[in-house]
């Protein structure tokens, strides 16, 4: 009997084995690389949530999204300490990166983050090329909206960058997410007392990871990150991206 049952348990696990091995092969990855607002975050950073951690379960099995997005790394120094080199030896042809620097780069005073509009344009042109060259596929999005608001108006404060993102895209034809543009959107209809519930605002007591309380206008909880990243999922149907057919059902 056992002899019977191992006859057909050996091609059934080779048979299972093989499945696996080719949902792995057919598999999309989307790499995701930029910064702390797009970023997987330790247990002790909670509820501080990064779009890119919802944003994994928005695809059917076909699809793997690979967030490589790190806190507070920039075009330059993403980079420098290989991080980029890294996604390089990894990527196929057919694959996705979904780019968003800019929080970084635009602060004179991030000593090894800061980027010049001129070197964060170039920076960007080389993720681009070499992306394509791998034969895969770029997206290019501008920075999501910080909750600065000023006499009850919100501030645009990427603006300058932000636009450096969007020119890099269409002199170099690369499909964009304007997330300034939605996030600001999204935060200005909600208004200054509302858009708080996106953001990173704990009060004192509130939660352990925080005992004297957080107010982060920069950093979205996990409502925030969820709302992020169905925008990102809109600007995917916008573009009519292949991707939007691997988006799971129900999913806004």
């Amino acid at each position: 009997m056992i002899r019977v049952i191992w006859k057909w348990a050996i091609p059934l696990f080779a048979g299972l084995l093989m499945s696996f091995g080719l949902l792995q092969e057919q598999q999309t990855v989307i790499y995701l690389i930029g910064d702390s607002t797009c970023a997987e975050k330790e247990v002790n950073a909670y509820p501080e949530t990064g779009w890119g951690m919802p944003f994994v379960h928005f695809f059917d099995e076909s699809i793997k999204v690979d967030n490589r997005a790190k806190n507070g790394r920039s075009t330059k120094s993403f980079m420098d300490e290989g991080r980029w080199e890294a996604v390089l030896k990894m990527l196929n042809s057919g694959d996705y990166v979904f780019i968003q620097f800019g929080h970084n780069d635009e602060v004179p005073s991030k000593v090894g983050r800061y980027t010049t509009p001129e070197e964060f344009q170039a920076n960007l042109r080389g993720y681009v090329i070499d992306t394509r060259k791998k034969g895969a596929l770029p997206v290019l999005l501008t920075p999501v909206s910080r909750r600065s608001f000023e006499n009850g108006e919100l501030v645009d404060t990427h603006e300058h960058y932000a636009q450096l993102v969007r020119e890099v895209a269409q002199s170099n034809d690369v499909p964009l997410i304007d997330m300034t543009t939605l996030s600001m959107e999204l935060v200005r209809n909600l208004g200054e007392t509302e858009s708080k519930w996106l953001y990173h605002h704990l009060d004192a007591g509130e939660h352990p990871n925080y005992p004297q309380g957080k107010s982060d206008d920069t950093h979205f909880n996990e409502l925030g990150a969820r709302k992020m990243a169905q925008l990102v999922l809109d600007g995917i149907r916008e573009l009519n991206l292949e991707l939007k057919n691997h988006i799971v059902a129900g999913t806004r």
